[in-house]
């Protein structure tokens, strides 16, 4: 058995085909082949990136298998399985077609299961339904004010007010609404969760130092 992403897919909206944990069966009745044992599942991890969750897609798998010829011997073919990935599935889903393994006289086709992978992303993080970035600054910018310009999954930016306000190591910053969908209300979104990375100076003067030294309070 192998298996691999079909170089000729083009992403398309949801809709249709495999649905998170449905399995799909296209061997008929199983009562006829009861007395045989199936081979175990074949699980094969689908990555899929934050931007193709966040609006659905539709991924297309081929798979090489042997099949059962009526003279009992079997041949390699190769087959395309469709999947439709819902808007905000989750890391875990598993999607799962039934009997579509290597075929034999004597065992059941094992089922192949597709389990829903985050893609690394540059900028996010995941944390369920809502998104977590983290933002650079410097000590100076913490200390004395600055705005942030904070990307978000729909494309846009957003501005970040912290002139009046000092931001510390724990300081975050929920902003709602521009996570990923929830997967049973995809009308409804997670949160962008921003944390805070700042940077301090590798080194200071001396007459910087007896200034902070002077003007922090202990």
């Amino acid at each position: 058995m192998f298996m691999h992403e079909d170089d000729s897919q083009q992403p398309r909206g949801p809709g249709g085909g495999a649905f998170r944990s449905q399995s799909f069966n296209f061997h008929g009745s199983p009562n006829r082949s009861k007395d045989k044992m199936q081979d175990p599942p074949i699980e094969h991890d689908l990555y899929v990136s934050l931007e193709d969750i966040a609006k659905g897609c539709q991924k297309k798998m081929k798979i090489s298998r042997k099949v059962l010829q009526p003279d009992g011997s079997t041949k390699k073919e190769d087959k395309v399985l469709t999947i439709n990935v819902k808007p905000g599935w989750k890391a875990g889903t598993k999607i799962t077609f039934q009997r579509e393994g290597d075929q034999s006289r004597n065992k059941i086709p094992a089922d192949i299961v597709f389990i829903i992978r985050d893609k690394p992303h540059p900028l996010f993080k995941r944390e369920g339904s809502d998104i977590k970035y983290t933002a650079k600054v410097s000590l100076k910018q913490a200390l004395c004010g600055c705005t942030i310009e904070v990307p978000t999954m729909a494309g846009k930016t957003l501005s970040l007010n912290y002139q009046n306000e000092i931001i510390k190591p724990n300081t975050v910053r929920r902003i709602q609404g521009y996570g990923l969908p929830l997967p049973k209300e995809p009308s409804r979104h997670g949160d962008l969760i921003v944390n805070f990375d700042i940077r301090f100076p590798d080194n200071l003067s001396q007459s910087a130092k007896d200034i902070i030294y002077d003007t922090l309070p202990n």
